[in-house]
């Protein structure tokens, strides 16, 4: 294990982008982008928690606003724009994003308010590339991180909740079809998750302290330790794969001073699909 950063208030919705890795300072309001040699650059601030992100098609910046239930784009100029209202929808919080080939944006909702809230079932909304945002799937035990696959075909969801992966098919206007279970994680609570060239899926577990990569039907095929939890992953698309984590001590040890760190793990295959 490599730390690449560290002092960060709450690190999450890391994604690799033009050779960088990008991710979210939550507890700063902060998107960093960090450069292979270990060099940041805050890219934009935005005041809201979450606030996952990633990436359109041709390259704009997509940030979830869940504080006021909007997802916003960072356009060449650099201004900060609103993409599309969520508020209609849900008043819950909003969670993490992934956007596919043709500038769809899938965001989901948790459901509750978190920490606190009394769990309930949560969403996944589509939003066009014109900002038109409807439900697509619900009935999800705390939808966290998501991925699509590298043929565009089937949308990836981390049920926190659930222990499980479940796949959705995308349809030709980016509507799901029929759930079906991708993987049974046991006792796994999967937070981020990130797919590979070989068509397996890394995911982080905060309480385990781990990411674990499985391949579809469950089987366990790598695992890699952190000393903290670990909320989410992305993998490197280069020559010399790696799997970038970031992660932080939670709940009182969190309060006390910035645990957050990006590490990075030799990966046996590079990224895959979106995002």
């Amino acid at each position: 294990m490599t730390v690449l950063m560290d002092g960060i208030v709450f690190g999450e919705s890391p994604r690799w982008h033009d050779g960088r890795l990008w991710f979210s300072d939550w507890g700063a309001g902060q998107v960093i982008a960090l450069g292979p040699a270990g060099g940041h650059e805050v890219v934009v601030s935005v005041p809201s928690f979450p606030m996952c992100i990633d990436f359109l098609p041709d390259g704009r910046l997509l940030v979830v606003d869940s504080a006021r239930r909007r997802l916003l784009r960072r356009d060449p100029d650099g201004s900060m724009v609103a993409h599309a209202d969520l508020a209609a929808i849900s008043g819950k919080p909003w969670n993490d994003i992934v956007v596919d080939a043709r500038g769809n944006a899938y965001v989901n909702n948790i459901g509750f308010d978190f920490p606190g809230g009394e769990p309930a079932p949560g969403i996944v909304a589509l939003v066009t590339p014109d900002g038109t945002a409807r439900p697509v799937a619900g009935d999800l035990a705390f939808p966290n991180g998501m991925a699509i696959t590298a043929d565009g075909t089937t949308l990836i969801v981390a049920e926190s909740h659930g222990g499980r992966l479940t796949a959705f098919p995308i349809g030709p206007d980016g509507s799901l079809g029929d759930r079906r279970t991708w993987a049974d994680l046991g006792d796994g609570h999967p937070d981020g998750i990130c797919a590979d060239s070989d068509g397996a899926v890394w995911y982080a577990d905060v309480g385990e302290r781990h990411c674990v990569r499985v391949r579809e039907g469950g089987e366990v095929l790598d695992t890699v330790k952190l000393d903290r939890g670990a909320f989410a992953c992305a993998l490197s698309r280069d020559d010399y794969p790696h799997l970038y984590v970031v992660g932080q001590e939670y709940g009182d040890a969190q309060a006390t001073e910035p645990t957050g760190q990006v590490v990075a793990f030799p990966a046996p295959a590079p990224g895959a699909g979106r995002p």
